[in-house]
């Protein structure tokens, strides 16, 4: 058996400082919680930005405001605006945004499957500080 053989090779993204910098700052852009429910709503089809509000919830509209315009950026979504009185401006997913629909709908219902775990060890963890 050779020396690399006997070795097991790292990802290139351990070898590679700046691939984990690129990653890393990749992810701060995508990973955010507002960016996921966002995400996650217009897999649903597109939505007006009223009706997003509505359907996320807890979102303010400063902050939808600023996730829909980095999705935008970024290539997730696209902005239509019809022309009418006033404006009608509908959101939807591009093909890049669909595709970041199947990890952001994994880590749903990973969420979903794990919450009462994760409860748990945080109860325990709080209890053990008291």
């Amino acid at each position: 058996m050779s020396a690399q053989e006997g070795t097991i090779s790292k990802p290139r993204d351990q070898k590679d400082p700046a691939a984990c910098e690129h990653i890393s700052r990749m992810l701060a852009r995508i990973c955010d919680k507002w960016t996921v429910l966002v995400v996650r709503t217009l897999g649903r089809g597109p939505r007006r930005f009223n009706a997003l509000r509505r359907d996320i919830g807890e979102i303010s509209q400063k902050m939808l405001t600023q996730t829909l315009k980095e999705l935008e950026e970024n290539g997730f979504v696209t902005r239509t605006v019809t022309p009418s009185k006033p404006p009608q401006v509908e959101y939807a997913l591009t093909a890049l945004g669909e595709d970041f629909l199947c990890p952001v709908r994994g880590l749903a219902e990973w969420v979903a499957a794990n919450s009462e775990q994760i409860t748990a060890a945080r109860k325990a963890y709080a209890s053990d500080l008291e």
